[in-house]
């Protein structure tokens, strides 16, 4: 790789770091090339990103926003075979990895960037696939939202039914 190659690639990196609300840094070393297509396949399925990249090339595009992302906390796990996942959801890479792992032994997260919190570690899995995206917290809300209109209109109507049968018996009392 020639130094403009490596300069052409920081700053796609650079571009598609600053522009990511949520990354993971994964290694897949051990896996074989079938394997490797599968998980990328599965990847493309869930609109996750996969990118095989030299750590000193993450690093150099990471080191232009460290400060005010505070990408610091991820120049630890730079070691080894990395590969970096994108998503638009927080949780679709580590439910990826995650259902990958039930045949396989890797995938490992080495961390995950997630708005600005960092995860590192493998252990970390379990709490970021249970994350709930964005979507499903604003269902929950607007169904939180829903329940007392609905209560209030179910009264009301139960009222109705029995303002009139009270009505109704009254006029066939008098």
């Amino acid at each position: 790789m020639t130094r403009q190659d490596k300069a052409q690639t920081i700053e796609a990196l650079k571009e598609k770091l600053s522009n990511a609300s949520f990354f993971y840094i994964t290694d897949s070393s051990t896996l074989n090339v079938g394997q490797v297509n599968t998980l990328r396949q599965k990847a493309f399925e869930s609109g996750v990103e996969m990118q095989v990249v030299k750590n000193t090339l993450v690093k150099k595009a990471l080191e232009e926003n460290a400060a005010e992302k505070g990408y610091e906390g991820l120049y630890e796990v730079l070691t080894g075979p990395t590969a970096l996942m994108f998503s638009n959801v927080a949780n679709a890479p580590a439910k990826l990895i995650k259902e990958f792992r039930k045949d396989h032994d890797k995938p490992l997260l080495k961390a995950a960037y997630i708005d600005s919190d960092i995860f590192l570690g493998d252990e970390s899995l379990a709490q970021l696939a249970d994350l709930k995206s964005k979507e499903d917290l604003l269902g929950e809300v607007i169904v939180l939202l829903q329940s007392p209109i609905k209560n209030v209109l179910g009264s009301l109507q139960s009222g109705q039914n029995t303002l009139a049968g009270l009505v109704k018996a009254l006029q066939e009392r008098g």
